[in-house]
């Protein structure tokens, strides 16, 4: 953490807020992304206990003790391997400690209540980080631009070259493309290249294997950047050689479902319209069956993080907030389209951050 830096202290500032309202006197955090967010540790062992009168403490193992040194310097860290365990034994009696009923399993509870003094009581919460997590600060929007720019940058690269193209594996597509994206800078792809051509775009979750692109094609790409602990993610849908009627007809309509979308995602809005937005021009052109996901996500730290955008959704947009708009038409045996960009919510239209050309495209 640079000097001067106060980012972590201001996102610790706000979890003490939330606890001061559960009656919660600290929080035990074991989840890393969590921990990553609070503290600035990227670590895979450690534990943070924040109280609220905003002191901290954190622990981890020998192999990083340089690292949280490093990463951390605002907190002494304890280096240990039991890394909850330490915490807890710092903690006053009659203490009411919260800790996340969502990441904790029973055998670690367990683990938990041995450790805890006899007058510490444990208090099972969830969603207390991630709600704070939901607004982004200026600087998780400049690293999620900078991630998506990336992302953006290499599959220019690849369409530029030619690498997209009849002949080539999917595999050999997805590849090149992660390989494009590291060399700018990504420390890896955010999750599993999706490359989906003719038949398998029919697939929304499919991978990418050995099949062939052919002529007539459509492909559809979904991949992301992972940059200094951030994701981007992206999909867009490419025909190759040339379209046909029904291949033009399912792009048209779901980008017409993306964009009013985009349209309506801007501050106040309640998350389902948005869902509702996209579902209701694909429903009009008779494909709703074909739409089988939710609209949208957060996304942050970790791909998929709320807020969501679905039929069953609570909640409105805010400013700070991301979300993905990706509806998408799957037709089995046939192909599917499906178009994705990442909007950050401003007091306005959303800033849209990734910025390929959504037009049709041959290749």
């Amino acid at each position: 953490m640079a000097f001067g830096d106060t980012r972590f202290l201001q996102r610790r500032r706000k979890l003490s807020a939330e606890l001061a309202g559960k009656r919660i006197d600290a929080y035990l955090v074991t989840d890393p992304i969590n921990i990553r967010y609070l503290s600035g540790f990227s670590g895979s062992n450690g534990a943070l206990l924040v109280n609220k009168n905003l002191t901290a403490s954190i622990a981890t193992d020998g192999r990083y003790t340089t690292q949280i040194a490093q990463e951390v310097p605002d907190i002494e860290a304890t280096i240990t391997r039991d890394c909850p365990k330490a915490l807890l034994d710092s903690v006053p009696g009659g203490t009411r400690v919260g800790f996340d009923a969502n990441q904790v399993t029973v055998a670690s509870f367990e683990k938990l209540k041995k450790a805890a003094p006899d007058d510490v009581t444990l208090v099972p919460v969830t969603g207390v980080v991630e709600d704070v997590r939901l607004i982004k600060d200026d600087f998780e929007i400049r690293k999620l631009t900078e991630a998506a720019a990336i992302a953006d940058e290499a599959l220019k690269g690849l369409i530029d070259a030619g690498e997209l193209r009849a002949g080539r594996t999917e595999r050999a597509i997805a590849a090149d493309l992660e390989y494009r994206m590291r060399m700018l800078g990504a420390e890896r792809p955010s999750f599993d290249t999706i490359v989906a051509s003719g038949p398998n775009g029919a697939l929304p979750h499919y991978a990418a294997g050995d099949r062939e692109l052919s002529d007539g094609d459509l492909v559809t790409i979904d991949f992301g950047a992972h940059y200094r602990g951030f994701n981007s993610d992206m999909t867009r849908t490419f025909a190759v050689g040339n379209t046909t009627e029904f291949t033009k007809e399912i792009y048209d309509i779901v980008l017409e479902a993306q964009l009013a979308g985009v349209k309506v995602a801007r501050e106040g809005t309640a998350l389902k319209e948005v869902d509702k937005a996209c579902r209701d021009v694909i429903e009009a052109a008779g494909y709703g069956e074909y739409f089988v996901h939710s609209t949208g996500h957060g996304i942050g730290l970790e791909v998929h993080e709320a807020p969501a955008a679905s039929t069953k959704s609570t909640g409105v947009l805010k400013i700070g907030m991301t979300l993905t708009v990706e509806p998408g038409i799957y037709v089995p045996g046939k192909g599917g389209v499906r178009i994705e960009d990442t909007l950050v919510i401003t007091s306005g239209a959303p800033t849209i951050i990734t910025t390929t050309s959504k037009e049709l495209t041959i290749v």
